[in-house]
């Protein structure tokens, strides 16, 4: 939609993990000399970390990319919250073998008549397990147990493992001792800085031809860093609305009042509605002289609640005496 509008050829700010747009920061080139080492070593595991969004896909694709087709026959798999042996079927269907019949002894049976087939091809296997933080223990330990198929002098199969950073409370722990033994490096990848934020966003925008239309200041780069954190996966979201802004409303430069209104709108947007009701309610709720907070933030609804019930039990109480002196006064004048 809003491509067309600025001249680009494809939209910048996709959700969709793609090489194309590969952006090297310090921790995106760290994380992948780490792999890369990994495949020169041609055994064991490596394991990569990040929040979720900092662009561990992205790195393993732009890695793919990088992978000699005819030396490496690499798969992955992304669904890991499964128990061992559905884990080792995903595993065999990963490199396009057959895993709907036969016991868990065929499948390890063929997976490893598989791994020597590519050996004798001059081949070497390569699996990427994302998301490896949703893997049990037990799954985990599978996995482990492939990495045992090997010749007289080398590994037939090498792992990687890509996951949030409680994954490294699972590798950490007792139970896996001997996995972490065939880990031959490990890697956080963070979020990126304020610096590095502006220059994730120009590069994917000169990645389809921008050419300065639109502009965004130096305050508008600083509040996009200051709500994403440098994650990228949320830069993205940000900036993939503040362009569609943009186009409705036929703006070609963007300062932080634009980013800050297009944040309003999202949170606005995923957060929970209060029912009309309640929220009548809380409109006729007397002013108690507090004021707010500077972030505008509303009292919480049960303390609302409760200064409504007090004030309906204290108008309550109003009634009761003017009552009762009504009634006094009337019993005075019968006498």
């Amino acid at each position: 939609m809003y491509q067309s509008y600025y001249g680009l050829s494809a939209k910048p700010f996709q959700l969709k993990p793609d090489p194309q747009f590969f952006f090297g920061s310090s921790g995106h080139k760290r994380a992948m000399a780490y792999l890369e080492y990994g495949l020169s070593q041609g055994e064991g595991f490596i394991v990569i970390t990040g929040d979720v969004g900092a662009g561990k896909t992205t790195l393993v694709r732009g890695l793919f990319c990088k992978l000699e087709a005819e030396k490496i026959l690499a798969a992955q798999i992304v669904n890991t919250n499964l128990n061992a042996d559905d884990t080792l079927r995903m595993v065999v269907a990963a490199f396009g073998l057959p895993c709907e019949d036969g016991s868990k002894a065929s499948l390890l049976t063929r997976f490893e008549q598989f791994l020597r087939e590519c050996d004798q091809n001059g081949k070497r296997a390569l699996l990427i397990v994302d998301e490896a933080q949703n893997l049990s223990p037990q799954a985990v330990e599978e996995l482990r147990m492939l990495s045992n198929f090997q010749t007289a002098d080398k590994s037939l199969l090498q792992i990687f493992l890509l996951g949030q950073p409680e994954f490294r409370e699972t590798l950490l722990s007792r139970d896996m001792q001997q996995l972490q033994q065939r880990v031959i490096a490990t890697y956080h990848l963070g979020p990126l800085d304020a610096l590095e934020t502006r220059d994730y966003i120009e590069h994917r925008l000169h990645t389809v031809g921008w050419n300065g239309d639109p502009s965004l200041n130096e305050d508008a780069f600083l509040e996009i860093y200051n709500f994403t954190g440098g994650i990228p996966r949320k830069i993205n979201t940000l900036c993939d609305r503040l362009f569609l802004m943009g186009y409705l409303e036929e703006r070609h430069n963007f300062g932080s009042s634009d980013v800050t209104e297009v944040i309003g709108d999202i949170q606005q947007e995923f957060s929970l509605p209060i029912p009309e009701a309640a929220a009548q309610n809380i409109s006729d709720i007397p002013q108690t002289g507090q004021k707010e907070d500077t972030q505008g933030n509303l009292e919480s609804m049960d303390e609302r609640i409760f200064k409504m019930e007090s004030s309906v039990i204290s108008v309550l109480d109003l009634v009761k005496r003017i009552l009762s002196r009504s009634n006094s006064n009337i019993n005075d004048l019968t006498k």
